[in-house]
């Protein structure tokens, strides 16, 4: 089914990564992703096709976390093999534990591959040959350090085609808790 426009498109959901992280996966992603295909920004995926009709429950739902929620903590974890790609492996429970409630308000609606908690990662490179993606591991392996991050906040995205529409962001502003 073609989704041209943002009405009846899928809803994607993404986790909001902080500035400098979003400027050095893009810049990753624009040196070694196929040009041709590399229409969107680095980004870590939540949910892959939400039913366009929930899109104002979707917003309304992400809205009420992202006020009630701290900025989330997460890992820079390591270099993810793609088979045909390469990406950075994300490790982070808060992400998962929010993705789980959202799962859970829109179960039933989920399709096959969002019913499953996704490996969190941002993608660099993808649809290239294995050797080309052997060779960009190889080469970010020795200077890739782990690093701490904390995610902003959520982004739901229209899936028209290829190319994503922004359909809301929401930063997370919930209070740290106190130990």
């Amino acid at each position: 089914m073609q989704h041209d426009t943002p009405g009846s498109a899928p809803l994607i959901v993404t986790a909001t990564l902080p500035a400098d992280l979003q400027a050095w996966a893009d810049r990753l992603r624009t040196q070694h992703f196929p040009p041709e295909r590399n229409f969107l920004r680095a980004h870590v995926t939540l949910f892959h096709a939400l039913p366009g009709m929930v899109l104002d429950e979707v917003r309304d739902v992400m809205a009420q976390m992202c006020r009630t929620t701290p900025p989330v903590r997460a890992r820079l974890a390591g270099i993810m093999d793609l088979g045909g790609g390469t990406a950075f492996r994300i490790e982070s429970d808060g992400i998962l534990a929010l993705r789980r409630e959202l799962a859970e308000r829109f179960h039933g609606l989920l399709t096959g591959q969002d019913s499953h908690a996704p490996r969190l990662h941002v993608t660099i490179q993808n649809k290239v040959v294995r050797a080309q993606a052997m060779a960009l591991q190889n080469a970010l392996r020795p200077d890739f350090a782990e690093a701490e991050f904390t995610f902003a906040g959520l982004a739901l995205h229209h899936y028209l085609n290829g190319p994503w529409q922004g359909a809301g962001a929401w930063s997370f502003r919930g209070a740290a808790r106190r130990r």
